[in-house]
Formats: structure tokens, C-alpha cells, sequence
């Protein structure tokens, strides 16, 4: 087959390879996979998983997982739960938020792991908002987010795992989660200005990637959302901002994306918009036809996304040796800042989600 199927990130069905998708993955070539808690079941069986993902990929794939950390932090399944954003940021430490990027990006490398779909970019503008961005914000203002997010991605890149930002232009104030409907954001470009792309333009030169949200901003694109549109994403993000990364849709089986758009629709939608991959975490049948639906797409769209894509995968490190004794060295070191973050009492105590696979989980 061609090679479009580098432009999808894909979902993986459970916690090792059958032969079905073993069988599509070795034709198609995603360019990339997404991991899950369904994917996650021991330290070994999740290095085995990767290893065999890397095996069957002719060109180096994307390794990716969302450890951002609190709720979102797929490796709690196997290992301990770092602290949340917001905690850190309640914290007020700005050393211990750097030492959460390194602790991260050591705990990743030693799976295999080669890009941490982090850190969130989002502002808390209200911190029990019903957006998806809940513990999940650095900053309740544009200074904080950057001081504190860009701590974590030093620390995060300093160890050799690729960094993203996410989510472009921003969830901060969507009246709903994305997860289970488009949410319309009435935000003029003057008040983002002053906001949520202030974080985002700060971020350009350092963030290996960005996430582009399913929001719709009315004043920006009164047509498409964000993921699937032109105007932001190539007219704001890249040509105005100047950003020269790698860019990739938020997962497009998410109900805001869902609800409106078939398939086709939405692939050709997304890469005509400047995503460089095309996210399809859940709905992993379907990622054979979404491939022949990228086969579809003229040339110069296809070359251009792949060229960025190709220039992204040099910045990839190989994967650290794996032994179960240096993984719980490592684990150790999350423990370590989860009291420092939490204090010995808090950091002992499980929250109703430890240890539990979510039902919607949250990227």
C-alpha cells in the first residue's frame, strides 16, 4: 500500500496484538498509536505491546499516551498516580512542576514511549467547569500557564520524549465537553487574542506539536471547528503564528466530531484544514477505510502533510532498556512527587478513579 497511512495516529484494541490487526496495521503503516487503559495490563506486557508495534512499522512510529497526570495518567493502571496540574499549580513550586517533566518523561522512555500528548495549554478561567479540563490546567491566567506549563515541558523534552501542546485555540470556554457534543465558543478574536492564543503563541518555538481542539469559533471560522479547519489551523496556527511542527486532530471519534461528519468527510476535511495526522483512538476498524479515503486526497496535500510528519520522526529518541526493577525505580520517583505535591496523608489516599479504566477517557 501507499504511504498515506502515515498520517494516521490509531487506537489499539486491547493489551497485545491479534493477528487481524497486526495483519492491517503491517499493510496500512500508521504513522502512529495512541495507547490507552485498555491497553495497559502489566510493566512487561505494555513494553511487549510496544515492541511489537515498532516491529511491525517499516518507518519509526509515533508512540504516544496522554500522562498528563492526576485522572489523566494511563500508567496509574501499573504504577502510581502523579499529581494533576492543578495541584502543582496550587502548589505554587515551579521546581517541583519541572521535576514532574523529567519524572514523566523517564517513566515513558523506559516503555518506549516517544511523545507525551502534553502539556495541556488550556487556561482555567473556573475550575469546576463541565469542559473536560477539570485538575487539568496550569494556570488560571495566561502568566501562570506559561510559567508552569513550560516548566513541565522543559523537564518533559529534557528527557528526550516529544512534547505537545494542546488544545488549539483552547476548551477553556466551552459551554460543554467535546467528548459528547461540538461545543460553540462566541469568543471574538480580540479576546482570544488576549487569552487563551497568547498561551498558544508563546508555546510556537517550544512544543514539538500541537492537538487542535473540537471546538467552533464562530468569529474565527464561522463553518468548520477548529480540527477541521483551514483558517485556524493553516491560517492562524502556521501562516500567522509560524508554527512548523508536527499538528494532529483531537481524537475524531469524539461526539463533537461524530454528531456532524462521516468519515470521509471528516478525513479529507482534516488534512485539506493542515492537520499533519488524523486521530482515530477508539474506532480502530475503522482506520483501514479511513486509509482508502486519504488515498483519495490530491498529492500536494498528501506530500505536504508527510513532509512535515517525516521532519517530526528525526526528533524521536529510541526507547530506554526495559527491566522491571528500573520501571519501579522510576514509578518510585512519581511517589516521590506526589508527597512532595500532596503531603504524606493526601498522597496516601486513592481517589474513586485509581486503578479503574474510565469509561470516556480524556485526551
Amino acid at each position: 500500500m501507499s504511504s498515506v497511512g502515515q498520517l494516521l495516529l490509531t487506537g489499539v484494541p486491547g493489551p497485545e496484538l491479534d493477528a487481524a490487526t497486526a495483519k492491517t496495521f503491517r499493510e496500512i503503516q500508521p504513522g502512529g498509536f495512541i495507547l490507552f487503559g485498555r491497553n495497559i495490563q502489566t510493566p512487561l506486557q505494555l513494553r511487549k505491546l510496544i515492541d511489537d508495534l515498532r516491529e511491525l512499522s517499516n518507518i519509526e512510529p509515533i508512540i504516544t499516551i496522554d500522562q498528563e497526570g492526576g485522572r489523566v495518567s494511563r500508567l496509574k493502571l501499573i504504577g502510581n498516580e502523579p499529581p494533576n496540574a492543578q495541584q502543582l499549580r496550587d502548589k505554587n513550586d515551579v521546581t517541583l512542576i519541572k521535576k514532574h517533566g523529567h519524572v514523566t518523561g523517564r517513566l515513558l522512555r523506559i516503555f518506549g514511549f516517544n511523545l507525551d500528548l502534553c502539556p495541556v495549554l488550556d487556561i482555567s478561567f473556573d475550575d469546576e467547569a463541565d469542559n473536560s479540563l477539570r485538575g487539568r490546567c496550569y494556570g488560571k491566567n495566561v502568566e501562570q500557564v506559561i510559567r508552569n506549563a513550560g516548566a513541565f515541558n522543559d523537564g518533559l523534552r529534557e528527557e528526550h520524549i516529544a512534547s505537545c501542546g494542546k488544545h488549539f485555540p483552547g476548551y477553556s470556554r466551552a459551554p460543554i465537553d467535546a467528548h459528547h457534543e461540538l461545543p460553540v465558543i462566541p469568543l471574538t478574536r480580540a479576546e482570544l487574542d488576549t487569552h487563551e492564543l497568547a498561551v498558544f503563541r508563546h508555546f510556537v518555538p517550544a512544543v514539538h506539536s500541537m492537538m487542535i481542539c473540537h471546538g467552533k469559533y464562530p468569529q474565527l471560522d464561522p463553518d468548520f471547528p477548529a480540527s477541521l479547519s483551514q483558517k485556524v489551523i493553516t491560517g492562524i496556527l502556521r501562516e500567522e503564528f509560524g508554527f512548523d511542527g508536527l499538528v494532529m486532530t483531537d481524537d475524531l471519534d469524539m461526539g463533537a466530531i461524530l454528531n456532524h461528519y462521516g468519515l470521509e468527510e471528516t478525513i479529507r476535511l482534516a488534512i485539506a484544514a493542515g492537520n499533519d495526522l488524523a486521530m482515530i483512538c477508539h474506532r480502530v476498524e475503522c482506520v483501514r477505510e479511513a486509509h482508502g479515503f486519504l488515498e483519495k486526497l490530491p498529492a500536494q496535500m498528501i506530500d505536504r502533510a508527510l513532509t512535515s510528519l517525516a521532519k517530526f520522526k528525526t526528533k524521536l529518541a529510541p526507547p530506554d532498556a526495559f527491566s522491571e526493577a528500573e520501571f519501579r525505580r522510576r514509578d518510585a520517583e512519581v511517589w516521590d512527587l506526589r508527597v512532595a505535591t500532596l503531603g504524606p496523608e493526601l498522597a496516601a489516599q486513592r481517589s474513586p478513579e485509581d486503578g479503574k479504566r474510565s469509561p470516556v477517557e480524556m485526551y
